[in-house]
């Protein structure tokens, strides 16, 4: 499963350190060639010669190899790796990885590194908990590291909680499944949008709605973390997408994006429209700020045009359209008729009536509606994960039913 895959592990100060020696047999088992980062402290609890004898290779702890001279370059390791994983991840390690403070060869490493990241965190349940830590890895995560959630247990202090590192025949898993799914849409073209449309009532005002786009930014880093060539086009945003394989096409309004749409989508093989466009724009823009005045100010709106719908009416039989409906009232019955109406392969639904769904939360709780009959109902999840069920439905449902008929 993992043969010829270069995986590079960063082992770091915590006495979790000792489980590595059996991860790193397993993924030699299974193939991997690996080789071992690991910082001065973390050879208090594993030797680097056990791990340089499971592994096969030499373990680096340091720029200078003292008995050779050899100078041991971490670009070149940075770049040669396939993943990256550190485990155990200290709290110091995670907090110096979000700052990108550079003091140890492995951190040295990990910032030359271009492969994805995941990290299995250790220590006490404490400062696993503390404020400070969880913003670090909430900010890894958002960054697109892969973060294995340390398990419940019995710790090092004596206490029980969370904060022990996840066994190895689990991470095992984990990175076996990983390289699975980073292969799922390997050569696939895929367009997403997201956020909101502006459109302007004169320079200063606008209509819009409340997308932050959040649920599109993680459609697209889902997309290309499993091998997909993705397309972002982003509507106004606070947001950064600053993840790799993603080209962003920032716009502002319906039109723009319905431009951008149909230069981008012949080419696409799969869309997800997650934007949230705006159904009317004002039919007249004043040049100027519109003063206040005494009497009401009557604006007159026109239809924006139904991108959706133009990219049902383009789409080639080989493709897999995807559209949302948000809805707040006869919510199914809405998007089935969407999904009929715009000739969509599959809608994704929620309801503004679901505590924590729709605009302005991290979380979301969507229904999965396929024009073959196939449905899936979630429960709330954090858009992270409502990211990753929908291109398991997608691949599982559609793509692979698509190959296989063809």
């Amino acid at each position: 499963m993992l043969k010829g895959r270069k995986i590079l592990i960063g082992i770091t100060g915590s006495i979790a350190a000792y489980k590595m020696p059996l991860l790193v047999r397993l993924l030699v088992k299974d193939g991997a060639e690996v080789r071992i980062v690991m910082t001065p402290f973390s050879r208090e609890f594993v030797t680097p010669l056990t791990l340089s004898t499971l592994s096969g290779n030499e373990v680096y702890g340091d720029f200078f190899d003292k008995e050779t001279g050899h100078w041991h370059s971490h670009v070149e390791l940075g770049l040669w790796a396939d993943l990256f994983l550190i485990a155990p991840a200290s709290a110091n390690t995670i907090a110096k990885m979000r700052m990108g403070v550079a003091d140890n060869y492995l951190l040295t490493v990990y910032l030359s590194a271009r492969c994805p990241v995941l990290f299995a965190p250790a220590m006490d349940l404490d400062m696993y908990k503390h404020s400070a830590t969880q913003d670090n890895i909430k900010e890894l995560v958002r960054r697109g590291h892969h973060l294995i959630a340390p398990a419940t247990g019995e710790l090092a202090s004596g206490l029980c909680g969370e904060g022990r590192m996840e066994e190895p025949e689990k991470i095992h898993t984990v990175i076996r499944d990983f390289f699975v799914r980073k292969s799922r849409f390997s050569k696939k073209k895929v367009l997403v949008t997201s956020g909101p449309t502006y459109e302007s009532i004169d320079p200063v005002r606008y209509i819009g709605n409340h997308s932050t786009g959040l649920m599109g930014i993680e459609i697209a880093r889902a997309f290309a973390h499993e091998g997909a060539e993705v397309t972002l086009i982003l509507g106004p945003t606070h947001l950064v997408v600053d993840f790799p394989g993603v080209q962003v096409i920032p716009v502002v309004s319906a039109e723009e994006m319905f431009q951008y749409c149909m230069s981008v989508y012949p080419d696409s093989d799969i869309a997800v429209m997650a934007a949230a466009v705006a159904d009317y724009k004002p039919s007249e823009v004043s040049p100027v700020k519109i003063k206040k005045k005494s009497e009401n100010l009557v604006l007159r709106l026109e239809p924006t045009i139904d991108i959706l719908y133009e990219m049902g009416n383009t789409k080639r039989k080989n493709q897999i359209l995807v559209g949302f409906a948000l809805e707040t009232d006869n919510e199914t019955k809405h998007a089935f008729d969407k999904l009929k109406r715009k000739k969509l392969d599959l809608i994704v639904m929620n309801s503004l009536r679901d505590a924590g769904a729709g605009f302005g939360h991290l979380t979301n709780k969507v229904s999965f509606i396929s024009s073959s009959g196939d449905t899936l109902k979630g429960e709330l999840k954090s858009k992270k994960e409502v990211s990753e069920d929908l291109l398991d439905f997608i691949y599982t449902k559609l793509l692979k039913t698509d190959v296989t008929s063809t």
